[in-house]
């Protein structure tokens, strides 16, 4: 995508910046290194309708926002998104870019969500299962339905019906991806499964995976025959010593959370589990990288938008979600970050703004590609810990 550090494409992405400690090699790093469990909030849940704040939205037009890093169109552009919504809408935003990580964000304002007191913001973007988590903790508001009527009405329909959320009563997607494979053309020949990934021999130790543990384990379990969406204790042991098997007999290089690209198009890796809005961006550059949908079908993900309990503007944080959810200031959006556009009506939409991002699958994918999508179970607090600890132990060697 072209939510970047800097300017335009070909910066460091959203997606890049979801781990904070780069790539994890398979040798030379314990388990120790990881900030593990990532939940440890033992009374913390809370009734989000009675940790609430009076909404001074009518007396006072201001919105606080926390979001990824470059996830947004040039905020100072006339025509820029930004600028119409604080126009149109008479409502001055204060948007931040801190969220650089779901743990780490969780980590800084845990004590206070927890204790249901203020974090002063009206608005967050967190990615699927931390979205999950904070509003099985009560820490997330749910929204007026009356007030985000493009949501519930242009939603595409492969984000409906999430198991946490399902009749999006507290979360708005902003933007989505897609997770697959990649791979160098120039190096090697068609790579054509995750499977392929795990145990093709001309690929061994030249092969990069997530180190997003959700991103990587819901492929480990496709390729072992379960359903990453509903899966047993037993078969995550059985996919997790898979995993081991692999990582011992040398298959992967490494887990990385960001920087995978520059050593695919180097020929460092051949092949590698990617992220959809990377490889638009790296395929700008090299055209040899080629994104594949893996045979055993794609992760779909999104990043949410949240009001936090204790919010005090929640009627301009609906009203940011409504105007974001318009077709056409979707497609202004998409055409920047690159990612998969959650907005039904957008690709229409596209037409006047960037004709050339029309039929870009990875950021209007056909109905086809979508339906064949999986996610990652939600997990309590025990799971999370005990499953982090397991995948901890395999990708720290």
């Amino acid at each position: 995508m072209s939510s970047v550090v800097g300017s335009g494409r070909g910066a460091v992405t959203r997606r890049r910046l979801l781990q904070t400690g780069g790539g994890l090699a398979v040798a030379g790093i314990g388990a120790g290194a990881l900030k593990l469990p990532f939940f440890d909030a033992p009374g913390a849940q809370q009734d989000p309708a009675s940790c609430v704040a009076g909404d001074v939205s009518s007396s006072d037009s201001s919105l606080i926002i926390s979001n990824w890093t470059g996830y947004i169109d040039p905020r100072k552009k006339e025509k820029g998104t930004f600028q119409q919504f604080e126009d149109s809408r008479q409502i001055t935003v204060s948007y931040t870019d801190d969220v650089n990580d779901n743990a780490e964000f969780y980590a800084k304002v845990r004590n206070q969500l927890g204790a249901c007191e203020p974090i002063d913001r009206d608005l967050i973007v967190l990615t699927d299962w931390m979205a999950a988590r904070m509003i099985s903790l009560g820490w997330i508001q749910p929204l007026d339905k009356a007030k985000v009527p493009n949501l519930h009405a242009n939603l595409i329909a492969p984000l409906r019906g999430r198991q946490w959320d399902a009749d999006l009563s507290y979360h708005a997607p902003w933007q989505s991806g897609l997770t697959g494979i990649a791979y160098n053309a120039a190096q090697v020949g068609e790579v054509r499964s995750f499977d392929e990934l795990l145990h093709r021999a001309d690929l061994k130790g030249r092969v990069t995976l997530l180190s997003e543990m959700r991103d990587t384990m819901a492929f480990v379990l496709k390729v072992q025959g379960a359903d990453p969406d509903d899966f047993t204790p037993e078969e995550w042991e059985n996919a997790i010593e898979e995993l081991r098997k692999v990582v011992s007999d040398g298959q992967i290089r490494s887990f990385v959370g960001n920087d995978y690209l520059n050593d695919l198009a180097a020929g460092n890796v051949v092949a590698c589990e990617a992220w959809s809005g990377d490889v638009i961006q790296a395929t700008f550059e090299n055209p040899d990288i080629k994104w594949v949908v893996p045979e055993e079908g794609l992760a779909l993900w999104s990043d949410n938008m949240l009001v936090p309990n204790l919010a005090t503007h929640q009627a301009n944080a609906e009203a940011w979600i409504d105007y974001y959810y318009e077709p056409e200031v979707a497609a202004k959006l998409a055409a920047w970050v690159n990612y998969i556009c959650p907005v039904d009506g957008a690709r229409q939409a596209m037409e006047k703004v960037d004709a050339s991002l029309v039929d870009n699958p990875l950021i209007f994918p056909d109905e086809q590609v979508l339906a064949e999508t999986f996610d990652f179970m939600p997990l309590d607090d025990r799971q999370s810990q005990e499953y982090e600890r397991e995948w901890a132990n395999v990708t720290g060697g």
